[in-house]
């Protein structure tokens, strides 16, 4: 699978960060945690991410 950063809310490699895949599906990276309280099927997960990263994403044209 081929990955390309679309947006990042920081210069680092370790904050979060949307990608996109040749597969044309989107990949998120995150915070990870289970105080979210739901109930994920085996083999999904959930991440957290900040809004900002959305915003970016959406003012640098990605979408």
């Amino acid at each position: 699978m081929q990955v390309t950063v679309l947006a990042k809310i920081c210069d680092k490699k370790d904050c979060p960060t949307l990608y996109q895949t040749d597969r044309g599906t989107l990949l998120v990276q995150g915070y990870t945690g289970d105080e979210h309280g739901l109930t994920m099927p085996q083999g999904e997960g959930v991440v957290e991410i900040p809004v900002e990263l959305l915003k970016k994403a959406i003012a640098d044209g990605v979408f």
